[in-house]
């Protein structure tokens, strides 16, 4: 697995409570000199209440709570802006880092759910062409705090009524900015922080949980043996080696059938069927002999394909299918009896792709800065 080098001129995020394990957590509080309890309920405000204010915490003095907050809940995420759509149900939240990098999550509010999409990378270094977070390249891996801390603004959103009546956040994926697999332990503390019962954690289901990957193998070898069958989800956008080299460039490591091999073992180790990403890229990867290809592939696994519109970035040569060719490659794909849906395009107007409210922001400052350079 592709291992992230981070200069040692990038000043590491700050230790926050949910980069620790429990077991951690409770000697963190004894080295700040208090008893080692506290963890307990330090874990039952942020995880179980949602509450990071030390003045709120009524159990716990408040000097110590001020001690405590100032030494293990540093602020990590500052929101930048929040844009809505579909009518208030889906809402892009850009958030500032400590050191200026911007990241984004993206909450949706459904009859009888809400799915948060959190970021684990500032950027991505996988390189795929048609993806605004891939164009951008990498910037740094976030701490399990920074991914946490999404995690956490979204439940108290939610509980605080900000999308509607007040609602439990249910559903988590790991499917904005970056590859999980190529953050691999932050990405594994905070699942378990997503899905350890409270007070350690959220207590979401870890079925609640899905992780994308490009197809990082190792990766998900080790996702193995974790014993958190979390859901599984290959971003492959084509069954051709040929293609796949070029729109999705880990695949010159790791090819295809090296993938759905990998992903198979999974499922049989978990009991978790995997999805198949594949975004519908115009006259690219949505012919009738790939979906033909791809049905004779998957007819015998335990895999349920995800078709995925495209969002185009502004300027990008990539765009959505045609309506007639998406529908040919869902009756295609339905004859060889692979399970497929057509992902809800939620979030087109709001730069839903990951990485466009990045992206956007940053021309942003930057004609600023050259408007304020003419007039000085």
């Amino acid at each position: 697995m592709p291992t992230i080098e981070i200069s040692p001129l990038v000043k590491k995020p700050p230790r926050h409570f949910s980069d620790l394990s429990p077991e951690n957590r409770a000697i963190a509080v004894t080295e700040l000199g208090e008893p080692a309890f506290r963890a307990k309920q330090l874990a039952n405000h942020y995880f179980g209440r949602h509450n990071e204010t030390p003045e709120a915490w009524s159990d716990i003095s408040i000097d110590s709570a001020t001690k405590l907050a100032t030494g293990l809940f540093p602020t990590l995420l500052t929101k930048v802006r929040s844009v809505t759509c579909d009518g208030g149900t889906t809402r892009k939240d850009l958030w500032k880092l400590h050191d200026g990098v911007l990241v984004e999550s993206v909450l949706m509010r459904y009859p009888d759910r809400a799915t948060l999409c959190i970021s684990s990378q500032a950027g991505c270094g996988m390189g795929c062409p048609f993806c605004a977070t891939g164009q951008a390249g990498l910037t740094r891996n976030l701490s399990a705090g920074e991914i946490t801390a999404q995690v956490f603004a979204a439940s108290r959103a939610m509980e605080l009524g900000e999308m509607g009546a007040p609602m439990r956040l249910s559903n988590i994926v790991f499917m904005g900015m970056g590859e999980p697999l190529a953050n691999y332990n932050a990405v594994m503390r905070t699942i378990r922080n997503i899905t350890a019962p409270t007070p350690d954690g959220f207590g979401i289901s870890a079925r609640s949980v899905t992780l994308s990957t490009v197809g990082l193998v190792s990766g998900i070898e080790k996702l193995m043996e974790e014993g958190v069958p979390v859901t599984l989800a290959i971003s492959l956008h084509t069954p051709d080696d040929e293609l796949r080299d070029t729109l999705v460039p880990i695949n010159t490591r790791w090819k295809v059938r090296e993938v759905l091999a990998a992903a198979d073992n999974y499922a049989t180790q978990t009991g978790r069927r995997y999805s198949i990403e594949y975004a519908m890229i115009r006259e690219i990867n949505d012919h009738a002999w790939r979906a033909d290809l791809l049905g004779r592939m998957l007819k015998s696994r335990a895999a349920h394909v995800n078709l995925i519109p495209l969002n185009p970035t502004p300027g990008s040569k990539w765009t959505a299918s045609k309506p007639e060719d998406e529908k040919k490659f869902v009756e295609v794909l339905e004859s060889y009896g692979v399970p497929v849906t057509v992902r809800d395009t939620r979030g087109r107007e709001i730069d839903g792709a990951c990485g466009q409210l990045a992206a956007a922001e940053k021309v942003s400052k930057r004609n600023k800065f050259k408007v304020l350079s003419t007039e000085g």
